[in-house]
């Protein structure tokens, strides 16, 4: 327990009391005076003393509240954008707080600023055994559309989809069905889509992938269309909180799903590039120059 909760503030405290004590005493020594009187006549002066000694003060009640209440600890991982801080902390004294960034840079914090402002600590997170994982793929809208039946046949051969497509397929017959009888027209049928049958795969890859954590939230949303195409969003956890296996983990399965995209009609949002611009222009001017060679007499 004394190797993550800092004492430094309590030492340099009782330092600063020593040190206090020893100049009155010596003082006193000086002038042929009681210590006694000389305490007595800093009541006068105690307006002063409280301005000098402010952040002292400010600090030793900061360190006292977040030792009591265990809001920081040596090793913790906090972020504190205000004070352009990202890392682990390094060193907790009276007055100030270090804290090493991942560029191996040390910024210092004031210590009462960690009990009046607001940061983020990553310890909780580490504790749980779980990391989030919350990132989207950005759908083409051109490519989504409903699936024919040769289609979903044709998707049953994905392991994860099959009983999934059979349940589904049966459930919408049934209600098709249905409306059939009460005379309704064909076009309102219900119907698959690729992009429903893919938030399903992604779903159920996530249920049986050993990186991601059971028992925390797992689900694979669409979010709001924008300009930029159909955002889907994977959100789950890993099982492992270290940043290296955590990236390792989320990039396997972004990865994978980006790959089985094609797989059922789908297409990534990508804005055009220079190149691409440059291709689509010198296609139309070849397509124009075959025109006119073809109709030239």
């Amino acid at each position: 327990r004394a190797q993550v909760k800092s004492i430094k503030g309590y030492i340099e405290v009782v330092r600063i009391g020593i040190w206090f004590i020893g100049a009155i005493i010596l003082l006193s020594i000086l002038i042929e005076q009681s210590p006694l009187i000389m305490i007595s006549g800093l009541g006068a002066i105690s307006a002063v003393l409280l301005l000098v000694f402010k952040d002292t003060l400010l600090s030793l009640v900061a360190s006292t509240q977040m030792s009591t209440n265990d809001m920081l600890r040596i090793g913790d991982w906090i972020q504190m954008p205000q004070a352009d801080a990202d890392g682990f902390v390094i060193d907790i004294a009276l007055h100030t707080v270090k804290v090493q960034n991942w560029d191996k840079t040390v910024t210092t914090i004031p210590t009462y600023k960690l009990f009046s402002d607001s940061y983020k600590n990553m310890r909780q997170m580490f504790e749980s055994g779980g990391r989030r994982i919350k990132r989207s793929l950005r759908i083409d809208s051109n490519s989504v559309r409903c699936l024919t039946d040769a289609e979903i046949e044709e998707f049953k051969r994905f392991e994860l989809l099959n009983e999934y497509l059979s349940e589904k397929q049966a459930e919408i017959q049934a209600d098709n069905e249905k409306l059939l009888q009460q005379g309704k027209d064909p076009v309102n049928q219900r119907r698959l889509t690729n992009l429903g049958t893919f938030r399903m795969y992604a779903t159920l890859y996530l249920q049986q992938n050993a990186g991601v954590h059971k028992d925390m939230i797992m689900m694979v949303r669409m979010m709001e269309p924008t300009a930029e195409g159909i955002p889907v969003e994977v959100y789950c956890f890993s099982n492992d909180t270290a940043w290296v296996n955590y990236e390792r983990i989320q990039g396997d399965i972004f990865d994978h799903l980006i790959a089985i995209l094609p797989e059922m009609s789908l297409r990534l949002y990508q804005a055009p590039s220079g190149q691409d611009l440059r291709m689509g222009i010198e296609h139309l001017q070849t397509r124009d120059s075959q025109n006119y060679e073809s109709t030239a007499p």
